[in-house]
């Protein structure tokens, strides 16, 4: 679970509710207890329940929340996923920061499978990016876990990815990768745009080479020019129509910026029913 699910759920809460909740506090008795139901209206795959949780019991220990339903599950529209008992107040208070993350994290979760189960079959891995929405990146790397791909690296700080502009900062491959190879104990990657850099980076001992927006035929040339002395990583326009055709080329690895960049929301509700 990442170390700061609690930082960014108070954080949430704080830019939602700011100095008080004026409507529920307006209108609805402090003491008045409910009951509260939440659906999903369209199939998807369940991911942020720990956030959720959070959302409410930040703000109020003593509210149930009961689930029908399991982190990771897909869920058909329609279902029942949880149920929601105590205070008015605190679940109001709550319930958009809480929707918010289920159904943001729920949404990574969902597209991140159908990408996993796209390449199903083949030895290629779906992994995601550091393209995420500010503050968020430990939360969305979470759920496209919940939904089968592999981390890839988490910042700037645990892995060094070496690509066209730090190459022409150091003055081409070999320079870039003499010097990364200095820093032991960190894994060194080399983006490639050509199959000629591709020679370069084979040449030159390179472990993992990222191949940055090759057509097909130029992957599988890659492919039988590294016979597996590195591992390949495809990466550049990835979707859902062509990264099977991908993986067909035998990489290792194709990594999907569209897990956390085109965010959508999946469509959860949530309803008071009453004492």
């Amino acid at each position: 679970m990442p170390a700061d699910l609690e930082v960014s759920v108070r954080r949430a809460l704080e830019e939602d509710l700011g100095s008080g909740d004026v409507t529920a506090e307006t209108l609805v008795p402090a003491e008045q207890n409910v009951r509260a139901t939440l659906w999903l209206r369209e199939s998807a795959v369940i991911a942020g329940i720990p956030w959720f949780e959070a959302s409410f019991h930040l703000l109020d220990r003593s509210l149930r929340i009961e689930w029908r339903i399991r982190e990771g599950d897909p869920v058909e529209a329609g279902t029942l996923v949880a149920e929601i008992e105590g205070r008015a107040r605190s679940i109001l208070g709550g319930e958009r920061t809480a929707l918010n993350f289920l159904q943001l994290l729920s949404g990574t979760a969902t597209i991140t499978r159908r990408y996993v189960q796209a390449v199903a079959g083949t030895s290629c891995r779906i992994l995601d990016t550091r393209k995420t929405l500010p503050g968020l990146r430990a939360a969305q790397k979470y759920a496209t876990r919940i939904g089968g791909a592999t981390n890839h690296r988490f910042g700037l700080y645990d892995a060094i990815l070496i690509k066209e502009n730090h190459l022409a900062s150091v003055g081409g491959i070999p320079a870039a990768l003499e010097r990364a190879h200095k820093r032991s104990g960190i894994p060194v990657i080399l983006e490639v745009e050509t199959l000629a850099e591709l020679g370069d980076a084979i040449a030159w001992g390179a472990p993992w080479i990222l191949l940055d927006n090759f057509s097909l035929d130029d992957i599988r040339e890659a492919v039988r020019l590294s016979a597996g002395r590195a591992r390949l990583e495809a990466s550049g326009g990835m979707d859902l129509d062509t990264v099977r055709a991908v993986a067909n080329c035998g990489v290792d690895f194709i990594s999907v910026g569209a897990l956390t960049k085109h965010v959508r929301a999946i469509d959860l509700s949530l309803r008071i029913i009453g004492d």
